[in-house]
């Protein structure tokens, strides 16, 4: 195909699918999808267990290279081909057979967004017990493990994934780019209020010395390997989103810059939320390690009983957990457009039959994650509940194997020099040589060392 007739069809193709308005709408969609639950509770959580400014330290190095060769590779063959995960695949490659590897890319967000709508049903449930004036109530020893067991959970779940689903129908400018427009900076001034309130806490500001300045005491290889796992986590790699969000960018939206502002806002949404939380623990509990370290619980047990004991609690909580209902809600959005594009482009669906299929599996696969800790207490995968194993399927398998497989699609079969083309037709790409370094010899072993860790981690092979 001659370069006339290449950018005819691109123009057609542009013409037809949907796309944002700009690189506002873009960046702030990008960071919605990387804002959520994986920022606001996993990375405090993680922050605290493996050495607070080290960890930190550790996890920026590894988001501005690794983290940011993924970035590109995944935006700019989704700009490229015009096609979310599959579709991207199956360009470049011969015979159907090589689409597996878009495959994987493209249902590991379908298999995330129903249970990750079960912690917003959650999240969802506090923030109207906090309105209510429940702060007490929700410090109480047994109250979350008595609440997710009970089969009415469901309802809050069902009332999130109704949010999540109509914004999916209002398509992708009136959608998806209005919300994540409105949320984002919403989200941004209310953490910037609650890390201020938690900072200011009597006894906290040695938790802010502890988050922030980093000790090599601390250091180990395990602080590599679960900042590694944030970072994926966190920035939405190699869940088919970022392949879906490049397929609806312009051409002359700069994919560097675009990529380095999501760098800076999910970064700053971390560290936010890690000055929100891990002071207020610090001064509740005197520093105790075990309470730092507390985990799943932390956000839905040991957090309301921080705000039980604030002068402010009840304010606080309103605050902290609306904050989090709205990360949670763009980044699932995030995730279930990613499945909507997916079945536009594979079955030539309408957006609303798409929107209306991936409805369904939300809320098939929702139901049974939120029963799991019920009624279906008893069903068991591994040893573990429905909602962890679909969160070990996902993250500890599906993802690492989606990122090598992104890996040799841009090494082996696109090349280095295409993707180069891509971004550089929009960008100055400044980080050029560093990209071909990491993803050509870096990037692949920091992803095998990721999907070993995180296995031996779930069958009790290592302790992370």
């Amino acid at each position: 195909m001659n370069k006339d007739n290449k950018a005819q069809a691109d123009a057609q193709s542009q013409k037809a699918r949907s796309s944002f308005s700009g690189k506002l709408g873009y960046v702030l969609a990008v960071a919605g999808s990387a804002v959520g639950l994986g920022n606001i509770w996993r990375f405090p959580y993680l922050a605290a267990k493996y050495g607070g400014g080290i960890f930190l330290l550790v996890y920026l190095v590894l988001m501005l290279t690794f983290g940011y060769a993924l970035i590109v590779s995944e935006t700019a063959l989704g700009r490229m081909t015009r096609k979310s995960p599959v579709g991207a695949f199956r360009t470049f490659g011969k015979g159907k057979s090589f689409a597996v590897g878009g495959w994987i890319n493209a249902v590991i967000p379908m298999l995330i967004v129903p249970y990750y709508s079960v912690i917003g049903g959650w999240v969802t449930k506090y923030l109207f017990e906090y309105f209510r004036g429940g702060t007490a109530v929700l410090a109480e020893d047994g109250y979350f493990t008595g609440f997710i067991a009970d089969s009415f959970s469901v309802f809050w779940f069902l009332l999130f994934s109704l949010v999540v689903i109509a914004v999916l129908f209002a398509g992708v400018k009136h959608g998806v780019e209005r919300v994540s427009k409105v949320m984002m900076p919403l989200l941004v001034l209310l953490a910037i209020v609650v890390a201020v309130y938690s900072m200011t806490r009597p006894g906290a500001f040695e938790g802010v010395k502890y988050f922030l300045v980093p000790n090599v005491k601390n250091f180990s290889w395990m602080t590599v390997v679960a900042a590694m796992g944030q970072m994926f986590y966190s920035l939405s790699i190699a869940m088919g989103i970022l392949y879906t969000y490049g397929s609806y960018m312009k051409e002359d939206v700069d994919i560097e810059q675009s990529t380095a502002q999501v760098e800076v806002f999910d970064t700053a949404i971390a560290m936010l939320a890690g000055l929100m939380i891990i002071p207020a623990v610090f001064a509740f509990s005197g520093g105790d390690p075990d309470t730092l370290k507390a985990g799943p619980s932390l956000m839905f047990i040991t957090i309301p009983k921080v705000f039980a004991s604030m002068g402010f609690g009840t304010g606080a909580g309103i605050l902290f957990f609306l904050l989090v209902l709205l990360a949670a809600l763009t980044s699932a959005i995030s995730l279930a457009e990613s499945g909507v594009s997916t079945f536009e482009d594979q079955f030539g669906w309408s957006r609303h039959k798409a929107t209306a299929v991936m409805g369904v599996i939300i809320v098939l696969l929702g139901v049974a994650s939120a029963l799991g800790f019920g009624v279906w207490d008893f069903i068991e995968i591994l040893g573990m509940s429905i909602l962890d194993f679909f969160d070990f399927l996902t993250n500890s398998l599906m993802m690492p194997i989606a990122a090598l497989a992104t890996c040799f699609l841009v090494t082996r079969v696109v090349g280095l020099s295409r993707i180069e083309e891509e971004v550089a037709q929009s960008s100055a790409f400044k980080r050029r040589k560093m990209y071909h370094i990491f993803m050509k010899y870096l990037a692949p072993v920091c992803i095998i060392v990721i999907l070993l860790s995180s296995v031996a981690n779930v069958f009790g092979w290592i302790t992370m």
